[in-house]
This record gives C-alpha cells, sequence and structure tokens, in this order.
C-alpha cells in the first residue's frame, strides 16, 4: 500500500516530531530484514504515494527521504492491485513523480533503520558520482550521540 499524507502526519506525532530544514525523513518498512531474500522486492508493509512524499513540500524541511524498501514506491505487487481495482495508471511509481512537482532526493535500499531511535541523531551520505547517470549509490550513516 501507498502511504498517505495523514499516515505520514499521524506518525510524525506519534514520535514527538516535528519537521525542520535538513531533516532527511527515514521511512522503515522492515523491508530491510528481508534483504538478500526470494522476498525483499515485495517486502514491506508500504512504500510512499504522491501526497506522502509531498507532506513536507514548502516547508523547507524534508528535501530528503529514505526508506528500507526496494523502492521508494509501494512494493509492486501491491501498486498491480491497486491498479487493477481502479484502472489509475497514475499509481504507477507515485512516489518517484512527485519529485516532477516538487525537487527531492530520495535513497532505497537502507539497512538497519529498525535499531535507529525515533528521533535525535542525525544521517550523514556520502554519494558516488556515476557520470550521466540519474541515480546512484551512497553510503548512508547514521550518527548517534
Amino acid at each position: 500500500m501507498s502511504s498517505t499524507a495523514g499516515e505520514v502526519e499521524r506518525e510524525l506525532s506519534r514520535v514527538g516530531h516535528r519537521l525542520v530544514p535538513l531533516d532527511i525523513v527515514l521511512i522503515n518498512t522492515r523491508a530491510g530484514s528481508r534483504y538478500g531474500h526470494d522476498d525483499y522486492v515485495s517486502a514491506g508493509c508500504c512504500g510512499m504515494g504522491y501526497e506522502a512524499t509531498n507532506v513536507s513540500a514548502g516547508s523547507g524541511a524534508c528535501e530528503s527521504r529514505a526508506t528500507d524498501g526496494w523502492s521508494w514506491d509501494a512494493p509492486f505487487v501491491h501498486t498491480k492491485e491497486r491498479y487493477q481495482e481502479s484502472g489509475d495508471a497514475g499509481l504507477i511509481w507515485e512516489g518517484h513523480k512527485a519529485g516532477r512537482d516538487i525537487g527531492y532526493c530520495h535513497l532505497e535500499k537502507l539497512h538497519n533503520l529498525e535499531v535507529l531511535p525515533n528521533d535525535g541523531f542525525k544521517v550523514a551520505c556520502f554519494p558516488c558520482k556515476i557520470r550521466a547517470a540519474s541515480a546512484g549509490w551512497t553510503r548512508a550513516v547514521a550518527i548517534l550521540d
């Protein structure tokens, strides 16, 4: 399933965090625990839909987002079901397509998000440049006090 803006806002409220400029929101879907297994691509409870991706648009916060899932969007098995029910092709890659309307960077396939606290740490990202590519990999590191 794709998460909605309301779900993201409720989760931020639950963990007691208000988005501020330069935040990197980490989405722990529990898919990271399935990395290396045959079901990794379909693992994870959700992906980020268009609305959820745009929660902080215009606030100066959250220019970067990250997930432990195979994709920022919902696993294809869930997207396929929603598409078959609605016939709406706009559901395909809806989280990725949010970048057409707001500039943001997202990271995928992070690991060990489940061991991080809900708040109170920093994330540093060290990207590897790849000439003429639209994506690449990064070393994302959590810095805990």
